[in-house]
């Protein structure tokens, strides 16, 4: 199905019996984040906001991965003093401006669009599910997970913060010690532990078939009763989204470019240990 504002190098949407089936398609780069993904996730989620025949939505990605993470083109951008996304904020991708709603801004709606989306998201996953990849993964409703499955909030790595809505949806999923070990340490763990920790709802060795069998199921239900249970269920589960996403926002942009940022992504690719300064007590986060 050919859809406003988005790539088919990107994205795809098949709709069958009330299910809408939307499949990542950059398989060459195991589905990584470019600007061009980006744009295309989120047209395609406010497309299906649209459509009242949809009664479940299926996200899953083509080839090896469910989705890497950022393009690797992006933390050679940062190298050199370059945005998070490897996007000036004054260029043809804005990662900075503001959605009609004024909830996220673009690297966050690709996220919290599937929240967005009247009828239940199950997400596919398999391959990888690294930094955005595991933040658009936690977008949907529930999770289908290859055993195999290698998954990271991997942020700290290149000297950032998970800022695609995944401080909201990994700490409403696992205990607050297990969503700051995650976070502190970008630590990789398999499908197994996932789903022992609470970030998987299923196991499966064939997890797309796992997600169409039950989306199958919930398609032949009630359509205006499932809506109404998504929406009563996420008025506790997403309370003090908006303000969540602006913190995100605020400590993001604070720490695009700063001198240990670019650090660690310096040392990364210059395969040696960073070499950090503390910081400023005057420069840390409120509390």
């Amino acid at each position: 199905m050919n859809v406003p504002g988005t790539n088919p190098d990107r994205i795809l949407l098949t709709v069958t019996d009330g299910i809408a089936d939307v499949r990542l398609t950059r398989e060459d780069k195991r589905n990584a984040l470019d600007s061009e993904m980006f744009s295309s996730i989120a047209a395609m989620g406010e497309y299906i906001r649209t459509l009242d025949d949809v009664r479940v939505v299926v996200l899953s990605g083509k080839g090896a991965s469910f989705c890497a993470g950022l393009d690797f083109a992006s933390f050679h951008a940062m190298a050199a003093g370059g945005s998070a996304t490897g996007f000036k904020k004054d260029g043809q991708f804005n990662a900075g401006s503001l959605s009609d709603d004024g909830l996220t801004h673009l690297a966050q709606k690709i996220c919290w669009i599937w929240q967005q989306i009247p009828v239940p998201v199950i997400a596919a996953i398999h391959g990888h599910a690294l930094g955005g990849g595991i933040q658009l993964a936690l977008g949907s409703d529930i999770r289908f997970i290859h055993p195999d499955t290698q998954m990271s909030v991997r942020e700290i790595y290149w000297g950032i913060i998970p800022d695609m809505t995944g401080t909201l949806t990994l700490s409403r999923l696992v205990r607050p010690d297990i969503a700051k070990e995650l976070v502190f340490t970008g630590k990789i763990i398999d499908g197994r532990e996932a789903f022992a920790i609470g970030l998987a709802t299923h196991l499966s060795e064939e997890p797309y078939t796992a997600a169409m069998a039950l989306a199958v199921e919930i398609a032949s239900r009630n359509p205006h009763a499932v809506r109404a249970a998504k929406h009563l269920l996420n008025l506790q589960a997403n309370a003090g989204a908006a303000e969540q996403f602006a913190a995100e926002r605020q400590q993001i942009f604070a720490l695009m470019g700063s001198p240990n940022q670019k650090e660690a992504v310096a040392a990364h690719f210059e395969k040696r240990a960073a070499v950090f300064s503390d910081p400023d007590r005057a420069q840390e986060p409120s509390r």
